[in-house]
């Protein structure tokens, strides 16, 4: 099965291919907001690509690139967990999950580890 790594929490899972790194993040406990549910319509999975997997991913479709444009700190390397399928190609890949998503910034303020 193939591995994902979530920084800056440095962990690591494994997922059945054709997972998202939406509902992987979520199957594991990890906080990645996901507010529309993967439906699209919103941008709080936003996750930051490792630079030396984003080239091996299909290209963001248009409709993934409006909603980037509502994300906050978007790179070069950003994409949407909802719309990252994880297939055995991409076994090792890492996302970040930036620093101001929702869930983690108020994790923190709630004193948790985030």
């Amino acid at each position: 099965m193939p591995r994902i790594t979530f920084l800056p929490m440095n962990q690591t899972v494994e997922v059945a291919a054709g997972t998202s790194v939406l509902e992987a993040a979520h199957e594991h406990g990890i906080q990645l907001e996901g507010a529309c549910e993967g439906s699209l319509a919103c941008s709080t999975c936003h996750v930051i690509v490792g630079a030396s997997w984003y080239g091996r991913l299909d290209e963001a479709a248009e409709d993934e690139e409006d909603m980037l444009d509502r994300a906050f700190g978007v790179t070069p390397t950003s994409r949407l967990g909802c719309q990252l399928q994880v297939t055995e190609a991409l076994d090792g890949l890492e996302v970040t999950i930036p620093e101001y998503s929702v869930n983690i910034s108020v994790d923190k303020k709630k004193g948790g580890k985030g």
